[in-house]
């Protein structure tokens, strides 16, 4: 690849890193980048992977030295999101890709409505409906099962089981997603990295510029807070849907197109 094609690839991943450390779906930015730059399907998904890696570890990195990660509550919902996006990446060549992507943009819509219409969003704990070990046990691991199958806004799931059902404020429940990101991005890199479906320069560019725009992004969230977040999640959420609903086919587009008809 040349040197100007790295260049803008490494721009798309710092771009994508900023929005991924807030809000989750960086990859709706670097996928298309990576299948422009001429990587097949396969290969893109794989090696968008390594700069994903890249980028949730500055954010993880950044919110750690904040104080905002409690290793003690969180490292074992990282290694279940780690197990689980192995476990998806294994089983991407028996997935139903197709449902998925029939059915995300009606979920990534749920989400937008869920963050623009919830209760202020804050530091004040909220009552939780279940525990750490629990979480680790269920929610983080089958978020990181579909990570590694799929992906698109992994870390709103996790970010809303935190705020949800674990009851953390919004900063913990960031820091809590970015962390289970990273394990999940780092489960699903290793059994793509075992395939040989990794293109190691493009990969490394997106994570140079995913790497910095994360730390920017993680930091950008610790100053602002839900003033920042909760727009922007609004933001990714439509846009990622509108993206999956403009495919030839999909459910979404289809029910859109019937009633405007109408």
């Amino acid at each position: 690849m040349t040197l100007s094609l790295l260049a803008l690839l490494a721009a798309a991943g710092f771009v994508s890193g900023f929005v991924d450390a807030i809000a989750g779906g960086g990859g709706l930015i670097t996928l298309p980048a990576l299948a422009l730059a001429g990587l097949d399907p396969v290969a893109a998904v794989a090696t968008n992977k390594l700069g994903a890696v890249f980028g949730s570890g500055s954010s993880t990195l950044a919110f750690h030295r904040a104080g905002k990660i409690d290793a003690r509550t969180m490292a074992a919902p990282a290694f279940a999101a780690l197990v689980g996006s192995a476990f998806g990446a294994l089983a991407l060549p028996y997935a139903p890709r197709q449902a998925l992507v029939d059915a995300l943009p009606f979920v990534l819509i749920a989400v937008a409505l869920y963050f623009a219409f919830a209760p202020p969003l804050d530091e004040s704990l909220r009552r939780a409906r279940i525990g750490p070990r629990l979480y680790a046990l269920t929610l983080a691991p089958a978020i990181g099962f579909y990570d590694g199958v799929f992906g698109p806004g992994a870390g709103s799931f996790y970010m809303i089981a935190l705020l949800t059902l674990a009851g953390c404020g919004l900063i913990a429940a960031m820091a809590g997603a970015r962390i289970a990101n990273f394990g999940s991005n780092l489960g699903s890199l290793a059994v793509y990295a075992f395939g040989g479906h990794i293109l190691v320069a493009p990969g490394l560019a997106v994570g140079l510029g995913a790497f910095l725009g994360a730390r920017l992004g993680a930091g950008s969230a610790l100053k602002a807070g839900a003033r920042l977040v909760r727009p922007l999640i609004v933001v990714v959420s439509v846009a990622m849907a509108l993206k999956l609903a403009s495919a030839p086919g999909a459910p979404l587009r289809a029910w859109l197109s019937m009633l405007f008809a109408g």
